[in-house]
């Protein structure tokens, strides 16, 4: 069963002011069959956890572990990350002109599968994924991203999901510009994606829409650069009524 676990995580960022400390000590284990919300308000440090355990160069782990399965995550590469079982969905995913969306799938199966995917299965596969995603077939061969619009790149990220399979998915608010329609639809494949209970999920999000079609055992606060408070579903309906006040004023100190 996969872990991921986070121990006293601190992550700094460089300014024209030298660096500036955005985490601060993040603990969280996230275990396969689990689905954790992650909320909090805007510049808290939500999707800085999310780079940092990605790999992104412009965060630098300052101390603290991160482990999957009891291997060291931070000694990895990005792309051993990834083979590892790591996926990280992005809140502004970005555009790759010259490649198609059906070679970066292959490709991206085959560094993770070990093998190349037999192409007639491979084919059915990936025709029966974009069915489920409401995704226009036409869009396999266009470059990947280029040109779609919000919620078309959010639901070719779920079709890489499933497609990949990782052990444990960080989903950095995907419901971000997506009308209701688009919502319904990408929280339907996180859905598919998780009812294996082989697999971990962690979603970053402002807002408890999404909480209404995706289930959080576990909801976190993050304010200030660390987890504030945790609970279950029902800390997101609290956070629905009262908002984030009470927990920035707590990281403040006030």
């Amino acid at each position: 069963m996969a872990t991921l676990e986070i121990k006293d995580l601190h992550v700094s960022v460089g300014t024209d002011d030298g660096a500036k400390e955005i985490l601060k000590g993040v603990d969280l284990t996230v275990r396969a069959g689990e689905t954790h919300a992650i909320m909090g308000p805007n510049g808290s440090g939500k999707s800085t956890l999310s780079y940092a355990v990605a790999g992104h160069p412009k965060y630098e782990v300052t101390s603290g572990t991160v482990t999957l399965d009891g291997e060291d995550v931070l000694a990895m590469s990005v792309d051993e990350r990834a083979r590892a079982g790591l996926f990280l969905a992005m809140q502004y995913p970005v555009e790759v002109p010259g490649v198609s969306m059906s070679n970066f799938l292959r490709t991206a199966a085959t560094a993770v599968r070990g093998e190349a995917p037999k192409l007639r299965t491979w084919v059915k596969e990936v025709k029966a994924s974009m069915a489920e995603l409401d995704i226009d077939p036409a869009f396999a061969e266009r470059s990947v991203n280029e040109g779609f619009s919000g919620g078309e790149k959010k639901r070719h990220e779920i079709l890489q999901l499933a497609l990949l399979n990782p052990k444990i998915a960080i989903l950095d608010e995907t419901d971000s510009g997506l009308d209701v329609d688009a919502l319904r639809v990408v929280s339907e494949g996180v859905n598919r994606f998780k009812a294996s209970g082989e697999t971990g999920v962690l979603l970053i999000t402002h807002y408890t829409r999404i909480l209404r079609h995706i289930t959080p055992d576990f909801v976190h606060v993050f304010a200030g650069g660390r987890i504030v408070e945790s609970g279950g579903s029902e800390l997101a309906d609290q956070l629905e009524s009262g908002g984030y006040v009470k927990y920035t004023g707590e990281a403040a100190g006030v």
